[in-house]
This record gives C-alpha cells, sequence and structure tokens, in this order.
C-alpha cells in the first residue's frame, strides 16, 4: 500500500510542527515548499520538496512553486474513475491525500500603519495556495482540506482513530472542512477586491459589493426571541465593536449591538465636531439618544446626558469618549443600564459598575475616528450603500437668515446639536441649551412621520427646560407652522437645513417671534 501524502504550505505556522510530526509518525509522506519545508526540517521532519515532485524549480521570487500539473493532478484526480487513476499513473504523478495551506497575510498589510506601498500590497496576494485550496475542497471525497491550525486537532485524531489511514476522516468532517476551505477563499478574494478597489478606484461608491467577513459568532436571539442571530466581525485586525473588550456580565445581544454602534457613532462625532469640550456623555434607547452631553467635567456630562429624558433612559447603552472615573461611576450609582462603551474605567470605577451583575462594560482603546464611509444596508431583492459619517457641515458657509444672529456661544451649541441630531431617527427635532460646564440635549424627539408632533414631543420631554433652548431639525421647515409652535413653547433660536420652497414664510414667522435662526445647507436625514 502507498504511502498517504500530505501537502504542507503554510504563511501562519502556528501548530504545523506537531501536525507534520503527528503524520510522519502515522507514516505519512510530507511534501512542503520554501520556508514550511525548512521550519520542518528545523524540526527533524523527513520533508520532500515539491520541487522535486514538479521537476520544476521554484521561480520569480515563489510567485510560481505548486501551479503545476503534478501538484494539482495529484489533488483533483478522483479515486473511484479507473480512467483518471490510469492517466495520472501514465503521468508519473501520485495522489496527495491531505492539503494544509494558510494564505499569505493580505489584510493584515492592508490595515497596516504606515501603510504599505501597492507593491508590497501586491506580493500579499496569495496566487498558488488559493488555487490548492480550491482543489482540495472540490475533491474533498478524496483530499482532507485543512486551512486553519484549529482544525488540526480533529483531523489528527479521526487519523489516530483509523491508523493513519485518510479513510478515517469521515463525509460530514470533511463536508466542514471542505466549507470552511470555500468561505476561506471567497473572503480572501473578498478582502483584495475591497482595498484594491480603495487603492485604484476613484469611485465614491463601490461598483460592486463585495462583503468579507471574520467568523461569525451566534448570537442568544435577534431582535425577538424567536429570531436567529449572530454577529459578524469585519476581516483582518479586530476594529470598532469586534475590537472592544467585554467587562464581565451575560453575552452581547442583537439588540445590544445595534444600541452600542449608534452610541459609538454619536461618542466619536461630538469628540471630532465638539473640540472644544473635554468630555462627552451618551445615552442611547433602541438606536436613539434619549440624551448627550459635553462638559469640562465627566460627571456632570453624565447628569445632563441622563436629565434630558431619565424616563426613557432605563435600560440604556451609554458611552463617554474619556476613561471613566470613580466619580463618574458614583455618580451613576444603581440606575440600570444595559451596556457601556469608553476607552477605559479606573478600576475603582469599574469595581463600582461591576457591582451589578446584569450590566456590560465595553473597553474600546482606541474609540477610533468616526469617517466618511461607504456603509451598506439590505432591502428586498438588492443592497443600498451611501457614505456615511459626521455631519461634515461647512460652518464658514451657515449663514443668519434672521434679524438676530447666534452669538458664538450659540454657534457651538448648535454645532453640539447638529452632530446628535445626525444620528436620530428622521423625522427628528431635539432641543438643547447650554449648561454650567458644556451643552446638553433637553429634548429628543425622535423618528415622527410629522415635524410638528417631533416638535411636539421634544417640548413634552423638555417641560420648562424648552424656555430659551434651541431647536435643531434633521430638515427643513415645509411650513411656518413649525416655528409658531417653538415659540409657544419658548424657543429662542433655530438651526435647519433650509431649502424649502416656503423658507422666506418661515424666515418671517421666526422674525414676529424674536427667533434667531441659522441656515446649515446640509440635510441630515437618518432613516
Amino acid at each position: 500500500m502507498e504511502r498517504p501524502r500530505a501537502l504542507i504550505s503554510v504563511w501562519d505556522k502556528t501548530g504545523i510542527e506537531e501536525l507534520a510530526t503527528s503524520l510522519d509518525s502515522m507514516d505519512w509522506e510530507i511534501l512542503s515548499t520554501g520556508g514550511t519545508a525548512s521550519e520542518l526540517r528545523k524540526a527533524g521532519i523527513e520533508v520532500t520538496d515539491v520541487t522535486e515532485v514538479t521537476g520544476h524549480p521554484e521561480i520569480f521570487d515563489g510567485r510560481v512553486k505548486t501551479l503545476h500539473p503534478a501538484v494539482h493532478g495529484g489533488i483533483l484526480v478522483r479515486r473511484d474513475s479507473g480512467e483518471d487513476m490510469q492517466t495520472l499513473s501514465e503521468l508519473g504523478y501520485a495522489g496527495i491525500d491531505l492539503v494544509c495551506v494558510n494564505l499569505y497575510p493580505f489584510e493584515d498589510t492592508a490595515a497596516r500603519e504606515p501603510p504599505a506601498s501597492d507593491q508590497e500590497l501586491i506580493e500579499m496576494i496569495d496566487i498558488g495556495g488559493p488555487t490548492m485550496v480550491r482543489s482540495a475542497a472540490k475533491n474533498h471525497a478524496d483530499v482532507i482540506i485543512v486551512t486553519a491550525p484549529d482544525q488540526y486537532a480533529p483531523v489528527l485524531n479521526a487519523l489516530s482513530d483509523s491508523n493513519g489511514q485518510p479513510s478515517g476522516v469521515n463525509m460530514k468532517l470533511r463536508k466542514e472542512l471542505a466549507l470552511s476551505a470555500f468561505q476561506t477563499t471567497a473572503a480572501y478574494d473578498s478582502a483584495v477586491s475591497i482595498e484594491l478597489w480603495r487603492r485604484f478606484s476613484e469611485k465614491t461608491i463601490p461598483n460592486r459589493i463585495h462583503a468579507a467577513s471574520g467568523e461569525g459568532r451566534e448570537l442568544r436571539y435577534g431582535e425577538n426571541p424567536h429570531q436567529p442571530a449572530s454577529f459578524y466581525p469585519d476581516s483582518g485586525a479586530p476594529s470598532g465593536l469586534s475590537a472592544a473588550l467585554q467587562h464581565g456580565g451575560k453575552p452581547l445581544s442583537y439588540n445590544n449591538y445595534l444600541d452600542l454602534d449608534a452610541a459609538l457613532r454619536l461618542a466619536r462625532s461630538l469628540t471630532q465636531t465638539c473640540d472644544f469640550a473635554t468630555h462627552s456623555c451618551v445615552v442611547i434607547k433602541h438606536t436613539n439618544p434619549c440624551g448627550a452631553a459635553v462638559a469640562e467635567k465627566q460627571v456632570s456630562a453624565w447628569e445632563n446626558a441622563l436629565a434630558s429624558d431619565p424616563e426613557s433612559a432605563f435600560g440604556c447603552v451609554i458611552a463617554f469618549d474619556q476613561i471613566v472615573g470613580k466619580e463618574t461611576a458614583e455618580a451613576i450609582g444603581k440606575h440600570f443600564f444595559e451596556c457601556m462603551i469608553a476607552p477605559g474605567y479606573e478600576p475603582e470605577a469599574l469595581a463600582l459598575l461591576a457591582q451589578s451583575k446584569n450590566r456590560r462594560m465595553l473597553t474600546l482603546e482606541p474609540m477610533g475616528e468616526y469617517r466618511d464611509e461607504p456603509k451598506m444596508r439590505q432591502v428586498e431583492g438588492g443592497w443600498l450603500s451611501q457614505i456615511q459619517g459626521p455631519p461634515g457641515i461647512d460652518w464658514e458657509n451657515a449663514r443668519s437668515v434672521t434679524t438676530r444672529s447666534l452669538d458664538e456661544e450659540e454657534l457651538k451649541l448648535a454645532r453640539f446639536g447638529t452632530s446628535v441630531i445626525a444620528e436620530v431617527q428622521s423625522n427628528a427635532i431635539i432641543l438643547v441649551s447650554k449648561t454650567e460646564t458644556g451643552f446638553a440635549t433637553v429634548g429628543v424627539g425622535p423618528g415622527q412621520t410629522s415635524r410638528v408632533e417631533a416638535v411636539r414631543i421634544a417640548a413634552r420631554r423638555a417641560g420648562d427646560r424648552a424656555q430659551g433652548s434651541m431647536m435643531v431639525s434633521d430638515a427643513f421647515f415645509p411650513f411656518r407652522d413649525g416655528i409658531d409652535t417653538s415659540n409657544e413653547i419658548g424657543i429662542a433660536s433655530v438651526v435647519q437645513p433650509g431649502g424649502s420652497i416656503r423658507d422666506d414664510e418661515v424666515i418671517e414667522a421666526a422674525n414676529e417671534h424674536g427667533i434667531a435662526m441659522l441656515f446649515t445647507g446640509t440635510r441630515l436625514f437618518r432613516h
């Protein structure tokens, strides 16, 4: 009986010595290439160079080494086909029973800072590796395909049970390995496509969607208990929520991820657009901000954000843009929140927050920037994509359209307010005010079909605090009724994009009531 043969060629050499040693002890012949072969020989393992099998040297700095019929014929030959086996024999080739390959680190190279050059990146595009993986996965009935170190143990256990014979790896495991292999090459090709689009294309929006992800994590359930759900991290180096470290508590839910995403976006936005403030705090409920504040002291930011709508803040998600201090943790006290995300926690603060077992604290250091990036959304029959990021208002060209203009402090308040409203579901109205140490929301009216109704909701939540506040709208007022209602609740100034055919009527109403109005020229819908 011919000895089984394994072809091992890996970039990530984690556990490879143990794998090869075990195969060698089961009387397998080990074929290998370049650096992998050298590594195995150093460990005292007998290795046959692939060049001996192909009769052809590696060329072009290793660009071509396994692209040869002696390799792919050995992988793709159908053992149950007499014709295939005869052809293989006539050519003087032998079968390959196991292929162990992992790919060049393209994604890690693409994520490197400072960025790798185009040439460096191109050399990290693996050709022979994916080709062998696909060949072996296609012929998984006869070939065991291994693409990750965590697969070594189950494969070796199966082989051990069959005295080293490939037939010991049953069809169920072979299919699982083949599926993983095709998923690996698909994700790899997607990562290449995405990165080269970023580098080579001058378009703002991709002409095709190629999503690449890491291994999915099954969640307890989706938005509701009857809906299965998973979280899929971006491929490559962890970032955003996939890079966050959780401190205690039960695993995150689907809704937790949505709320944390909303909290992180707004926290990042406030950090960038309100650079005049030291601390920011965001309180999210059902993906909408129910409170947000910037202040000189972190505890003040928390107290002011909570005061915006303490009723809605029950069971909320909280984000801070600075390390959470003991004083802030003491002020939060026993307030019930689901999750908190911040760049870190003072040890005493974390101990205080962790006293409630149902709380989840996450550390994300650094918090990262909120950048303009293409974001995708699935709809029936296809996908939508748009550039999404911070408000991006050109404040130099924002214009006062009423008799009374906004002063410098009010302009800062406007920057704060537009950052918040950009993350509130449309139609949206928020009321914001100056505090002793910064700025805060005092009323949020999210997601209404009527803009006037959004005004009423924001006013109802603000109560007396509406007096003298600034109203910020995500879109223009189509009629003057929104301004008339604003006057009734004591609004002092209004910030909106403008652009209605009735802007003149709206401006006239503001002047009648002595309300200052600023046109930003930028609509901030969020559907």
